[in-house]
């Protein structure tokens, strides 16, 4: 998935389309707020769990080293976002762009949930709370808001597309869990020995990187939005 997502990102390139990823949550710690794309790119790969804010990365740290001390894993959410990503993209019926995006993220391991935009939020809102005003910026149609992840009707908006996961928690953990023994057909419990991951946002998040590229990808090719022949080496 990461070779085909390098290969990717390269084209997305020649259009000026930048995907970052960054934790917003894990073992139960959240980020304060909504973190700038700067503070995204300064900080995200510099510490271990990808967090965009150093301080809570550090609090993240310890809360997944406590439940690991104690035999156990944690989950968390990590965010997705394409710059850059030009309007038109994505058909309206079975090619939706956000069909295709949470199709793509579904099918990495251990990823539960997929929300685009305010995602789940939209339960709790109106419909005049939930639209995204229409406007002009620099010569060009863009929306006030991006409460809708920058996609609409399954096509894109030209708005950076805000992509959430929802990652659980490793199933393979040092404590005691309950099994059934298929011989005998009874209840029993089973201790699994050896390394295990406490946490798997830092790991999720670059493969989620590259199928947001691939996806992308795919579809500016489809548009014509990347065109193969006048691609130079």
């Amino acid at each position: 998935r990461v070779a085909a997502g390098a290969v990717a990102k390269k084209l997305l390139a020649t259009k000026n389309v930048e995907i970052l990823g960054h934790t917003i949550e894990a073992a139960g710690v959240s980020v304060r707020g909504r973190p700038s794309i700067e503070e995204i790119r300064k900080n995200a790969e510099a510490n271990s769990m990808r967090c965009a804010d150093p301080e809570v990365a550090e609090r993240m740290v310890e809360a997944v080293l406590e439940a690991a001390a104690r035999g156990d894993s944690t989950g968390g959410i990590v965010e997705i976002i394409a710059l850059n990503v030009p309007p038109g993209l994505g058909e309206p019926v079975f090619d939706k762009l956000d069909a295709e995006i949470a199709h793509a993220m579904m099918s990495i391991g251990a990823v539960k949930a997929v929300e685009i935009g305010e995602g789940k939020d939209f339960a709790r809102m109106l419909g005049s709370e939930a639209n995204d005003p229409i406007t002009v910026r620099d010569g060009k149609i863009v929306t006030a808001t991006n409460k809708a992840g920058g996609i609409l009707g399954g096509i894109s908006t030209g708005m950076p597309i805000v992509v959430r996961l929802t990652v659980k928690p490793p199933a393979s953990i040092s404590q005691p869990q309950r099994t059934v023994d298929l011989e005998k057909m009874e209840e029993t419990e089973i201790k699994l020995s050896g390394r295990f991951d406490p946490n798997l946002c830092p790991r999720v998040i670059p493969v989620a990187e590259a199928m947001m590229a691939i996806v992308l990808a795919d579809h500016m090719l489809r548009s014509g939005e990347i065109n193969p022949s006048r691609l130079t080496a």
